[in-house]
């Protein structure tokens, strides 16, 4: 099994949620549908601006709690890597 560790951006790529998952599609449609109440749905973050893979939960969990500890610079620069655009990774 797979377990992602995804960070979202909202329309204005000014907010940054950062959450774990085992089943990415299932996840990014219940942000994106706002059915779950809190952070995201508040702040409309529903755009999925970089993904990291991992086979151990332990090991998704432990990279989302060091994410989470970051400066939004280097989160940006994190994002940078992959997504300098910001596009919405999960329309592609």
């Amino acid at each position: 099994m797979s377990y992602y560790v995804y960070i979202l951006s909202n329309k204005r790529n000014n907010v940054l949620y950062i959450g774990v998952t085992n089943n990415v599609e299932r996840r990014v449609g219940e942000h994106k549908s706002g059915l779950i109440d809190g952070f995201s749905k508040k702040y409309r973050t529903h755009k999925v601006v970089y993904a990291e893979e991992y086979s151990q939960v332990e090991d998704a969990l432990a990279r989302e709690k060091q994410l989470k500890g970051w400066t939004r610079a280097k989160k940006e620069a994190l994002i940078d890597t992959l997504n300098p655009s910001r596009r919405d990774l999960a329309e592609e």
